[in-house]
C-alpha cells in the first residue's frame, strides 16, 4: 500500500507501524468540512465472513481440513489449483467478503480473507510487514507507494502445548519465494492491518476524485490505529485536494514530529508551501527533501518518455533500465522500455521486457493487454 516533488502528492499503501501517540490525534479532523460517506466504513467489516464464505469452509474445506488439517488444508482449500482459484489483482483493496466473491486481491486483500477464515477455524494469526522496497505506481499527479504484508498461521491451542510456538506456524505469502527471501519482517497487530486498508481506500477514492470519502476512510483508519502515520498522510491530501491548505499543513507537521525525514510528508508540505504562496519555506522544504531522496520515484522514467518523444530511442532505453534497476516490478518500465527496444531493433530484447510488463501487470485486464503487445512482437520477430 502505495508518497513526489514539484506537483506531486504522495500517498503510501499498506506498510509498517511506526512508534506514535496511542491516542487519535482528534485535533487534525475537520468533519464539518465533508460530506458524509457514500457509503458504510466500519472495522466490522474487514474481517467479517459472508453466507458464501461459511458455506465454502463447511461444505469445500471441511474434507481438506479433516484430512490436511487445520492450518495446511486452510490453504490448500483456498489457492491450490481446481479450488477457489484466486488471483492476485491490485485495482482495488477488498475485504474479506468482497476479496472471495472477486476470486482476487491484491496481498492485503488476500491477507484478510485468508486472515478471516483462519480467525473462523481457531487459528491463531501473525501479521508481518515485509521489509522490502516499495513498489512505486502514479495515477495523474498522484503517487502511491505499495510495501508488501503476509501472514503466519500457528495451529490450534489444543493442537500444542505452547500459544504461538515459531515451529508451528506456517507462512503464506503471495510474491514468488526469491522475492522475499531474506528480507526482514516486522510483526503488527490486526489494528494495523485494518488501518492499512483503510488507508488503502482512502488513497483509492482520492485517485477516483471521491474526496469525501477518501476523508472519513483516513480518518477512520487513524482511529484502528493512531501509530499508522501513513493515514494521518492521506488525510494530509484529503485535506489538500479539497483546498483546506491549514488543515493539509499541521496534518503533515504532526507526521514530521515524529519522523522528521519521512519523504512523502516532507514532498506533500513543500506543495502545500507552495500553494500557499511561502516560497522560502517551500525552498527549505526541497533541501530537506534533497537531502532524503535525491531522485523521486519515476524520475528516469520521465526522462525516458521525454527522450522517447524526442526521438532518441538509444538514450530513453537507458533512462528506462536504470528506472528498472531501482525498481524491476513496475509493469510501465518494462513496456516502455520494450517499445524503445523495439525502435532501435531489439526485437528479441523488447520481447522480453514485454513478457515481463505482462507478469509484473497488477490487473487481468491489464496482463491481457500486454500479452496482446508480446504476440505481436514476436510475429514481427519471426517474420
Amino acid at each position: 500500500m502505495k508518497l513526489l516533488l514539484g506537483l506531486a502528492m504522495c500517498l503510501t499503501l499498506a506498510g509498517c507501524a511506526v512508534v506514535a501517540p496511542a491516542q487519535r490525534p482528534n485535533h487534525l479532523l475537520a468533519d464539518d468540512l465533508f460530506a458524509p460517506p457514500s457509503h458504510r466504513i466500519d472495522a466490522d467489516d474487514v474481517f467479517a465472513l459472508s453466507d458464501a464464505m461459511r458455506k465454502y469452509a463447511s461444505q469445500d474445506m471441511a474434507p481438506l481440513l479433516r484430512m490436511r488439517g487445520a492450518q495446511q488444508g486452510l490453504v490448500d482449500a483456498l489457492y491450490k489449483k481446481g479450488l477457489l482459484r484466486l488471483e492476485y489483482d491490485s485495482a482495488l483493496t477488498r475485504n474479506a467478503a468482497q476479496a472471495f466473491d472477486a476470486r482476487a486481491g491484491n496481498c492485503l486483500s488476500l491477507v484478510i480473507m485468508t486472515a478471516a477464515f483462519a480467525k473462523h477455524l481457531g487459528l491463531p494469526v501473525r501479521y508481518q510487514n515485509v521489509l522490502v522496497e516499495p513498489t512505486w505506481s502514479r495515477d495523474g499527479d498522484l503517487y502511491f507507494a505499495s510495501s508488501h504484508v503476509n501472514m503466519s498461521l500457528a495451529k490450534r491451542a489444543t493442537e500444542h502445548r505452547v500459544g504461538f510456538d515459531a515451529s508451528h506456524l506456517l507462512t503464506i505469502d503471495f510474491l514468488p519465494p526469491e522475492d522475499v527471501r531474506g528480507h526482514r519482517t516486522r510483526d503488527i497487530s490486526e489494528a494495523t492491518v485494518i488501518a492499512m486498508y483503510m488507508n488503502n481506500r482512502a488513497a483509492e477514492s482520492l485517485a477516483r476524485g471521491r474526496l469525501d470519502d477518501a476523508y472519513w476512510w483516513a480518518r477512520e483508519a487513524m482511529s484502528q490505529a493512531p501509530d499508522y502515520l501513513r493515514s494521518v498522510n492521506t488525510l494530509a491530501v484529503a485535506y489538500l485536494r479539497h483546498g483546506n491548505l491549514p488543515e493539509a499543513q499541521r496534518a503533515l507537521e504532526h507526521v514530521l514530529e515524529h519522523e522528521p525525514r519521512n519523504a512523502h510528508a516532507l514532498s506533500n508540505l513543500h506543495r502545500v508551501l507552495l500553494a500557499q504562496g511561502r516560497a522560502p519555506d517551500a525552498a527549505r522544504i526541497a533541501g530537506l527533501l534533497a537531502e532524503v531522496e535525491a531522485y523521486p520515484p519515476f524520475h528516469f522514467y520521465d526522462l525516458g518518455r521525454a527522450a522517447l518523444q524526442a526521438g532518441d530511442l538509444q538514450r530513453a532505453s537507458d533512462w528506462f533500465a536504470r528506472e528498472i534497476e531501482r525498481d524491476a516490478y513496475q509493469h510501465e518500465f518494462h513496456f516502455w522500455r520494450a517499445v524503445a527496444l523495439f525502435g532501435l531493433g531489439q526485437s528479441d530484447a523488447a520481447a522480453r521486457h514485454m513478457a515481463l510488463a505482462r507478469e509484473y501487470s497488477p490487473t487481468q485486464l491489464l496482463s491481457e493487454r500486454y500479452a496482446a503487445k508480446l504476440e505481436r512482437l514476436r510475429g514481427v520477430r519471426v517474420e
